[in-house]
């Protein structure tokens, strides 16, 4: 572990840090007008906490089609119901994952009509074969907390990640099922939809792991 964060220290260009050396994590704002209000930061603390990587404890609102996205090294995408990217999303988005950036997206409490829109917007943008599931023997799940498997919160099966690879880097982690983790946010619940039980883990991980490849 003592190897893996000083990795984790030397691997960061200066120019991902805010200004007082901190990792700062984006909240898309997609759409238009969509985001996520009810995705926990509590992963941001943890990673600060569990490695030497010192971050910022709120995530920021960014615009998808602003130039100020490719000031963030990491950001989430979340929510529900159906949506359309802007062309000038798509060129951004598309831009951003090629050239360093990386995105965890999760569909709220597995929300179908959003999932859908995801995978719809990332295959118009990557091809219909972009998303890969992750298997469980990937680095991803060990950079912090050893990741054995993915519960559901209202079904007895398992959930998967999925991913797109570029240039032989996973740029983008997408969690069909809600990697929210609401137990860390105020007035938020899954409403009745599944929920990854251990996603504040989870995102710990894929943010170290984002930042350490």
């Amino acid at each position: 572990m003592k190897t893996i964060l000083l990795l984790l220290t030397l691997a960061l260009p200066l120019s991902l840090f805010a200004k007082e050396g901190a990792v700062e994590c984006g909240n898309l704002i997609y759409a238009g007008t969509k985001t996520s209000k009810c995705f926990s930061d509590e992963f941001l603390t943890t990673v600060q906490q569990k490695t030497s990587i010192a971050t910022e404890r709120r995530f920021k609102p960014v615009k998808l089609a602003g130039e100020e996205l490719f000031k963030f090294p990491f950001v989430i995408m979340t929510g529900e119901g159906d949506f359309i990217l802007t062309a000038q999303e798509r060129d951004n988005l598309k831009k951003y994952l090629e050239n360093g950036g990386f995105l965890l997206a999760s569909a709220s409490c597995s929300n179908e009509a959003w999932r859908g829109a995801f995978e719809r917007e990332v295959k118009r943008l990557f091809g219909n074969d972009s998303l890969k599931d992750i298997p469980l023997d990937h680095d991803i799940y060990k950079t912090v907390f050893t990741i054995k498997d993915l519960k559901l919160s209202h079904s007895t099966g398992e959930s998967k990640l999925r991913g797109v690879t570029l240039k032989n880097k996973i740029v983008l982690v997408y969690s069909p099922d809600g990697l929210n983790d609401t137990s860390h946010t105020e007035g938020c619940c899954c409403c009745g939809g599944n929920e990854i039980l251990n996603s504040m883990e989870i995102n710990a991980n894929i943010l170290a792991y984002a930042l350490l490849h």
